[in-house]
Order: structure tokens, then sequence, then C-alpha cells
């Protein structure tokens, strides 16, 4: 069976566990994101025990955000990992977006929006100007505009951005939640992965929903990965 549009976050500070999630879950996850803990944890040699261990793709999740000359370099150090996907904040403006793109030609440049994590009060004590789903298309356009293949941002601004941006550019959606989730733990925008796909993602970010059957072994956490992934094929 082909794999399901699922972006795992392999989030755990043991690198051999890491290696063992991959292993259990790589028939149904096409994307595996490691994020800023793992590399600050594990560096470059952590990317790479990953990526030696699967043929899915690399999701580089560091969120750059700084003035385009340091974004540019970062990111050429970055691109001997050549990961699918990097992220950089989209509100870092279209210089930086495109030193990023400028830098890693091979690299899908996603720009993240508006953090799922954020409310509608929390947008607004920031100081954006607009609420989250305005900002969130405004700040994707920035980005598609310098270059970026790829926007993150929440399930409830996936067809907005859609219409903004395109079919072209790759949507990638943290905030979801299977309908049979206990808790959405630190997201507060959320959806199910279905409705997500269904509203125009091309994948979504999921994490403990899965993750945390690896208390019960390596099978049930296939068994999980694979019942999520039914829902999306």
């Amino acid at each position: 069976m082909p794999k399901a549009p699922i972006v795992l976050a392999v989030d755990t500070p043991e690198l051999a566990t890491a290696v063992e999630w991959v292993k259990a879950t790589e028939d149904h996850v096409s994307v595996y994101k490691l994020g800023l803990e793992f590399f600050l944890t594990f560096g470059s040699d952590g990317v790479k025990a990953i990526k030696d261990v699967t043929n899915s793709d690399i999701f580089l999740d560091l969120k750059l955000h700084d003035i385009p000359h340091t974004v540019s370099g970062a990111a050429k150090a970055l691109s001997h990992l050549a990961p699918r996907f990097l992220t950089v904040h989209a509100s870092g403006g279209f210089a930086m977006i495109k030193a990023a793109v400028d830098a890693l030609p091979l690299t899908q440049v996603t720009g993240v929006t508006i953090l799922t994590s954020l409310s509608e009060d929390d947008v607004a004590e920031i100081g954006y100007k607009a609420n989250a789903l305005d900002s969130a298309v405004a700040l994707s356009g920035i980005a598609v505009r310098a270059g970026a293949g790829a926007i993150v941002c929440s399930p409830l601004e996936i067809k907005a951005i859609r219409d903004q941006v395109g079919m072209g550019p790759i949507i990638i959606t943290p905030g979801v939640r299977p309908a049979d989730a206990i808790s959405s733990d630190d997201q507060v925008r959320t959806m199910t992965p279905k409705d997500a796909i269904e509203a125009g993602a091309n994948f979504v970010v999921i994490g403990r929903p899965i993750t945390q059957s690896w208390s019960q072994g390596s099978r049930a956490m296939n068994e999980r990965a694979a019942q999520i992934a039914s829902e999306l094929i």
C-alpha cells in the first residue's frame, strides 16, 4: 500500500528510540519531522541516523528567523543533510525567506504562518493587526512570492490559504488529532487528519496520537500508524 500523507513528529530525547519509531512506522509514514530540540540534542549526526533507516523524507523543523544574511548562512550549513522541507518563520519577511530559498535550491523551504498553539487572544496580544486567519493568509502570500515551496498553517486556515496561493505550494498542517484522541495537547486550533486533507492540506503532522503507542511496543505503534493511515489513503 502507498504511504499516507503523514508527517510523524519525532519528539523524544533518546536517539535510539527515535530510530526505533521510524522503523516501526515507515510502512505508513511519508515524512519524519525532526524539530529544534532533536537537532540541538543530536545535531547533524542525529538527522543522518534517521535518514539511514528510512526512505521517507525528512522535515527539518528549525523555524529559522533572523536577518537574511544569517538565515542564508544557516541554510547553507544544513545543505549536506538534504532535507525535503526546512521551516522558516514567514514573519521574517520576503528577503529572509528568499535568502533561505536561494541557499537551498534542492529543499522546499517551508513558511510557518501562525503557530497552532496561539489563540486569537494570543495573536492580538503579540501585535498582529488582523486575526489569525487573515494574518496566516497574508504570511503565506509573502512566503510563496519569496519562493517557498510549502506552507505550515493551522487546519482552520487551509482553505483560505489554498485560495490565496493556488494548488502549487504544499500545505502542511499540524494541529490535527484523530477523532479518538483523548487530548488536544498544546494545540489550540485543531481538526481531524481526514478533514484537514479534505480541506486541501497535502500533509498532516501527527505526533503523540501515534508515538504514545510506543509504551506498548513497536507492533502496537505500527498498528496505530496503520489505523490512522488507513483513514487517509
